[in-house]
């Protein structure tokens, strides 16, 4: 074992151990539960300080990769994070802490169940749904993946469909990640994508955003400084900024990553028809390198549990290959209810008025927060992103008036100069202009209209 690990190593830091180790795990020549030989053996092999061994070691426990069980040793474990260090534990609502019960959660990112469209007519249409004939039978429906070739932003070499967003990028970052790797993201990003990237011990680097996406400059500056294998994006309605990508800076980025070969692109379409920009992606460009994710939760229904994904085969087969081992595939009884909504005149109707009504909503509040002096973006998707003198002091604020809102820290890659929450307004069908004036006193600009006003301290603020 000693002379495996050691064997190994090419790179006697820290993270050149850790990667090293990880790479065994990988492989399977380190199984789960193998027990490492010890820090100073280890060390001493190496000819290196055992301190640089315990900092990998240290490093491979956050990732999950090995576990310490005292005395009896180290060993190798599945990754396993506790729920309470996730940043998507912290976007919870506590509003029941403070009042005692919640009023209006606004912190949920999730749509409006009354603009989704209804299933009983399609389960109705879909008759008896006899649609597996084996367990090898193909993934996507093939009507279904008809349709979705149809509208992909690039003719994907393979397609398949998963169980959500969050599985597709999942079951991507297993594919393309690996410990210690460099991996780019939008700054700020999708908390869960961050706890995703930090699970498998991937060193996140942020790239900030302006209004029409990632910044060029950005970008080149943060390829300037590591080597990374991926580069994850939220082409549209970007959570939580609601920043679109325009087709421009799409084609200016590609020609960025295009000296960069090693590079591939994950674009999460989260907000997928409800989106009001038009479909966009740096696979036009770079469609080898380029896996597109297409979700239908917003749009469709949460608990339909579906996502396309779409890109080269390398990534996309393997995808389905592993899957095989696990759940086989999503549901074709719920691919054949997607496929009848996405093709059905009146539902494809009711998603253009849902598309339509959120953009409403958004630009209904966006313009009364605008009227109080309150900085927010919005410009797509259900969510406002708003600018506020203190995170903690705005958060208690709205919970005394018995508002949810997400905290914005959990979405930094790095801290941003100014403090945000997210505010989920496509839950928002009226009340602005007193819901405008809460959230102004929350974010600590000074209401139009009634003179100097000096914010109190919600109780207990402390």
């Amino acid at each position: 074992m000693l002379a495996l690990i050691t064997g190994a190593v090419d790179d006697r830091s820290a993270r050149g151990i850790a990667a090293a180790v990880s790479r065994l795990v990988t492989a399977g020549t380190l199984p789960a539960g193998a027990r490492l030989p010890t820090v100073r053996d280890v060390a001493r092999e190496l000819g290196i300080s055992p301190t640089t061994v315990s900092e990998a070691w240290r490093s491979l426990a956050r990732a999950g990769a090995i576990q310490t069980r005292g005395r009896s040793g180290t060993f190798v474990a599945a990754p396993a994070v506790p729920r309470q260090r996730l940043r998507y534990a912290q976007l919870g609502s506590r509003v029941s802490e403070v009042r005692g019960g919640l009023i209006r959660d606004f912190s949920t990112g999730i749509p409006d169940y009354d603009l989704l469209p209804g299933l009983s007519e399609a389960l109705r249409r879909i008759g008896d749904a006899r649609l597996t004939t084996s367990y090898l039978d193909g993934a996507v429906l093939p009507g279904l993946e008809e349709v979705l070739r149809e509208r992909w932003p690039f003719p994907p070499e393979a397609i398949t469909v998963v169980d959500g967003a969050m599985d597709a990028l999942d079951r991507i970052t297993g594919v393309v990640v690996r410990f210690g790797d460099h991996v780019l993201v939008e700054d700020p990003a999708f908390p869960p994508t961050l706890d995703l990237l930090e699970t498998v011990g991937a060193t996140v680097v942020g790239v900030p955003l302006d209004d029409q996406g990632l910044r060029p400059d950005a970008l080149t500056a943060a390829l300037g400084t590591c080597d990374p294998v991926a580069l994850f994006l939220q082409p549209r309605a970007h959570n939580p900024t609601g920043t679109s990508m325009t087709a421009a800076r799409a084609d200016k980025l590609a020609r960025i990553l295009a000296r960069h070969p090693g590079i591939t692109v994950i674009e999460d379409d989260h907000a997928g028809a409800i989106a009001t920009a038009a479909p966009v992606s740096l696979g036009r460009r770079l469609p080898d390198r380029t896996v597109h994710v297409v979700s239908f939760s917003k749009s469709h229904g949460p608990d339909l549990r579906l996502a396309a994904i779409g890109g080269p085969s390398r990534v996309v087969t393997a995808v389905t290959d592993r899957r095989l081992l696990g759940p086989g595939w999503s549901s074709r009884l719920l691919q054949a209810v997607l496929l009848d909504l996405l093709q059905n005149p009146a539902t494809v109707r009711q998603v253009a008025d849902a598309r339509a009504e959120y953009a409403r909503r958004r630009t209904t509040l966006l313009t009364a927060l605008e009227a109080r002096g309150v900085t927010a973006t919005g410009a797509d998707g259900i969510n406002i992103w708003m600018a506020v003198a203190n995170q903690q002091v705005a958060l208690l604020t709205l919970a005394a008036h018995g508002i949810a809102v997400a905290p914005g820290a959990p979405f930094e890659v790095t801290h941003l100069d100014t403090d945000h929450v997210r505010i989920t307004a496509g839950l928002i069908h009226d009340d602005y202009a007193a819901l405008a004036d809460i959230f102004a006193e929350a974010a600590g600009a000074e209401l139009r209209g009634s003179g100097p006003r000096s914010a109190t301290h919600p109780r207990g603020w402390r």
